[in-house]
């Protein structure tokens, strides 16, 4: 069956956030009084959702959990407050990310966000990119019992959609991405510009070098 819809992965996927999200970790840790980290060491702590990137970037620890201590609740308030003050001070969506995604759904194809991101940051982020409007349903990382590489989100937004998997592909650039899609039955496309590391990522149905790829990949699937 021909595909119909989509669900796009935010963060490294259509924008390069990690600016941004580098800012808000560093200016948690330097409330705290600790030393700054370099924008590459936090940006691995990124894909598992805001708690994890908090207890990972104030422990300077790949390991850490987030498990609600008073430090560290009260770094992710203080990562809240710096972020949502920052959303967009450099994070940009990706080369031909706006035009493709205007395309689809000109095109008449329906569109989804599948975000491990807490929606308190997911709907500004959106609003302010300018492409909110062309998405029908928004997942984030705390809308389901569920988040990415659980099938949940995935079977929620094709619930949602009227959609099968046959019809349905997963966009992302993590693991969890993959992971999800395998779970929910539908296909997948890795974006080998953002934050995973190639190596890790189990086989996709399609790798893009670039985000409009992803027509040329639709072109040759009719």
């Amino acid at each position: 069956m021909s595909i119909r819809a989509f669900a796009f992965d935010l963060d490294g996927t259509l924008a390069d956030s990690i600016p941004d999200l580098a800012h808000a970790a560093n200016a948690a840790r330097r409330d705290a009084g600790l030393a700054q980290l370099e924008e590459a060491l936090i940006e691995s702590y990124v894909g598992d959702g805001t708690e994890s990137l908090v207890a990972r970037a104030m422990a300077a620890d790949m390991a850490a959990s987030f498990t609600g201590t008073a430090k560290q609740t009260e770094a992710l308030a203080r990562f809240d407050q710096h972020y949502l003050e920052g959303l967009t001070l450099k994070t940009k969506l990706y080369p031909s990310v706006a035009n493709t995604l205007n395309e689809l759904h000109d095109c008449g194809y329906r569109l989804a966000i599948v975000t491990n991101k807490p929606e308190r940051f997911t709907l500004p982020l959106l609003k302010e990119l300018g492409i909110g409007n062309l998405f029908e349903v928004i997942v984030s990382g705390d809308s389901l019992a569920s988040r990415k590489p659980n099938a949940e989100p995935l079977q929620h937004v094709m619930d949602k959609l009227g959609v099968s998997a046959n019809e349905f592909l997963m966009v992302g650039d993590s693991k969890n991405d993959i992971l999800a899609a395998r779970a929910a039955g539908c296909k997948v496309a890795f974006v080998n510009y953002g934050y995973g590391a190639a190596e890790t990522i189990p086989e996709a149905d399609v790798t893009l070098a670039r985000f409009d790829e992803l027509m040329n990949w639709l072109e040759a699937q009719d």
